[in-house]
């Protein structure tokens, strides 16, 4: 059975354990935080990241668009990558802006943890500009489309509600559905598939 070494709060573990579900994989699931220095993440994964997926023969695959690209193509249910070329690049061009977003967010988390004296928020603002950034451009992107690819459901919604979910969890005064309706009621549209309701983090307080 494939293992997943996965945090919760994480997004792009998120993202893999959504594609996991949508695509009827089992899996056994290894909570495990990358910052703990015993974690088992470290010895399946050099750089130390969430996720890992041990694959049968003990490959260890990681960074989440591997994974997620793995995953669909070992099983035809539920298509999440398009074949055809142009469609496949839209959809993994959504993913990079989505992941874009979530490791600004990031960034700015880890930042926001350094002692207060050693703290730069020049660094910290230039976070915040890719992720206002990137959030309008979703925005602009999705328009009025049903989904992000404007025809089916792919790994696209799947990145961008996750990290739509991250923004949530971490950066709650960007107020995002206010500014973005479109973002917002595609949000809610994803939040009602079983595998995204699954795998919801809740907001502190």
């Amino acid at each position: 059975m494939l293992t997943l070494y996965s945090s919760a709060a994480s997004p792009f573990a998120r993202k893999v354990r959504i594609a996991l579900a949508e695509k009827k994989i089992e899996f056994e699931l290894v909570d495990t935080s990358p910052w703990d220095a015993s974690s088992p993440v470290h010895a399946a994964n050099p750089l130390g990241k969430v996720p890992v997926l041990t694959l049968d023969d003990g490959t260890q695959l990681f960074d989440s668009r591997v994974i997620a690209e793995y995953i669909d193509s070992v099983s035809p249910v539920s298509r999440l990558i398009p074949e055809p070329t142009r469609q496949r690049i839209a959809v993994r061009r959504w993913e990079a802006l989505a992941d874009g977003i979530s490791e600004a967010l990031v960034l700015m988390v880890q930042e926001g943890k350094r002692p207060a004296a050693k703290r730069s928020a020049e660094w910290s603002a230039r976070q915040r500009q890719k992720i206002d950034a990137g959030v309008a451009e979703m925005s602009s992107e999705l328009g009025e489309r049903a989904w992000c690819n404007g025809e089916a459901y792919t790994l696209a919604d799947i990145a961008v509600g996750c990290t739509l979910g991250y923004l949530d969890l971490r950066l709650a005064e960007l107020d995002w559905r206010e500014r973005f309706p479109n973002l917002a009621r595609h949000a809610e549209k994803l939040a009602k598939r079983a595998a995204f309701a699954e795998t919801a983090t809740a907001p502190a307080g």
